[in-house]
């Protein structure tokens, strides 16, 4: 038996699991070139019209199956290229003036369209100074994280240097949009199917949170779900979208798994 699992113990060292700098894991034969540290061909529209093609099984089953998202998914698709192609040349812009003035209003300007987009695109009800109140909360939440983190997490000084702020500041953006668009939806949607019972309460003497606390708890929890849910399988199921990045621009594993 021990002489079995020596056996395919030796030929599994005999396999080139790595490869050392400068030399092929392939051979002079194989299809891979000699050199693989050499950098991957840069993308093109080539790449991304291809890769674009997978989401036109969306349209088609949308279409099969009479869902009326076609065009839906189609808009979002355009923006999406348009968005981030004008975002890339906004931000080579800005990461080489690294001019304060510039970081902190891209940041406004960021802040301001996750505002708008939960306030008048995400959320079926309305009410007075919603959007105000969205912008102050999506926007003072991320940018206190982002300076925070930046600053003690990610040892940046200054905490705003535009190549990790500005990155960061938009992660922490979607996921605010994602928390508040929850929370708020279930709060409107409580005070909805609630009214009478809040109403009552508030006959009865309860101030305003008193009536409405129940409520704005299980907001909160509703809110928080998600980031809990994703942290949970971090790391077991999913690799996150910052670690992706580094492992793809090269770095170490365990560098990129600390960001």
């Amino acid at each position: 038996m021990y002489g079995v699992v020596d056996a395919l113990y030796g030929q599994l060292l005999e396999l080139q699991w790595y490869v050392a700098p400068g030399s092929s894991m392939f051979g002079s034969g194989g299809d891979k070139p000699d050199n693989p540290e050499a950098p991957d061909a840069p993308l093109s529209w080539k790449n991304v019209g291809i890769a674009a093609l997978l989401l036109g099984v969306n349209v088609v089953l949308s279409t099969w199956f009479r869902l009326g998202l076609s065009s839906s998914l189609i808009v979002a698709a355009v923006r999406c290229v348009v968005q981030l192609t004008v975002l890339g040349m906004v931000l080579k812009e800005i990461f080489l003036t690294e001019n304060p003035v510039y970081i902190f209003g891209m940041t406004l300007v960021l802040g301001v369209l996750a505002a708008f987009e939960v306030t008048f695109w995400r959320s079926k009800w309305q009410f007075p100074w919603m959007y105000t109140g969205t912008l102050v909360a999506i926007t003072g939440s991320a940018l206190v994280v982002a300076l925070f983190g930046n600053a003690y997490a990610l040892n940046m000084d200054p905490a705003y240097t535009a190549v990790k702020f500005i990155p960061t500041i938009g992660m922490l953006f979607g996921k605010c949009m994602i928390g508040v668009s929850i929370g708020m939806g279930s709060v409107m949607d409580s005070l909805e199917s609630h009214r009478d019972r809040v109403e009552t309460s508030l006959c009865f003497g309860s101030t305003r949170w008193e009536a409405t606390k129940p409520i704005v708890v299980e907001a909160l929890r509703s809110a928080l779900l998600p980031t809990i849910t994703n942290m949970s399988i971090t790391g077991l199921i999913s690799i996150p979208g910052m670690m992706t990045g580094w492992i793809l621009g090269g770095a170490d594993v365990l560098e990129a798994a600390r960001y």
